[in-house]
């Protein structure tokens, strides 16, 4: 289960990585982040707070965290500041740093990722690509990544876990958080670790 949840991880991207080709980008940028691992395993598994300080500076700045941000707070980023939506998007991606920096150095092979061809309707403001990911039992699970373009460059906005958004799963559970103590105490929680958001693909609550 955590194997399939980190490669959420893959959400962000390098500006170096410039193609037009969606598939490619996810390929090229799942052996960026194994490359990264593998040449400096032993130090991360020391300390994994510098494998979480490398992505925050390689990869957060690139990825379209503000427009996922508007699609997890829904209905109730309506009226919210730029500033506000801004704030709650950073909370949100450092919370998924922390998560990953430790859970990327599960990965052992980058043949444990595979990207399949572009299939179906695909447009610059929503494409879709499918991976598979081979677990440690021998099977594999679908990954998929949403991507639109956005000033000539494809960014991800969700990824879909074995059938489920993270955008949505996200909406659901912080909407909840909002409904109970508004946006600014809810902000306030996330930003201090406080609010554990969790993709739940079993339905159980142990993602």
């Amino acid at each position: 289960m955590r194997t399939i949840i980190l490669t959420l991880a893959f959400l962000v991207f390098t500006p170096a990585l410039a193609t037009d080709d969606p598939s490619e980008l996810i390929r090229q940028t799942t052996l960026e982040l194994f490359d990264l691992v593998e040449e400096n395993r032993e130090l991360y598994e020391r300390e994994p707070d510098r494998l979480r300080d490398e992505l925050e500076r390689i990869l957060k700045p690139n990825t379209d965290i503000i427009h996922s941000a508007r699609l997890v707070l829904g209905r109730h980023g309506r009226g919210l500041e730029r500033e506000q939506v801004e704030a709650f998007a950073e909370a949100l991606s450092n919370q998924l740093m922390r998560r990953y920096a430790t859970g990327l150095l599960e990965f052992r092979s980058r043949e444990q990722v595979e990207v399949l061809p572009l299939a179906g309707d695909n447009t610059e403001r929503m494409t879709r690509v499918r991976t598979r990911i081979r677990l440690d039992s021998g099977s594999r699970a679908p990954v998929d990544y949403v991507l639109r373009k956005r000033d000539g460059q494809w960014m991800v906005f969700d990824v879909i876990v074995e059938g489920i958004s993270y955008v949505a799963t996200f909406r659901n559970q912080i909407g909840e958080e909002i409904r109970r103590n508004g946006f600014d105490r809810t902000l306030e929680r996330l930003q201090a670790g406080e609010i554990e958001v969790d993709v739940d693909i079993n339905g159980n609550g142990n993602a």
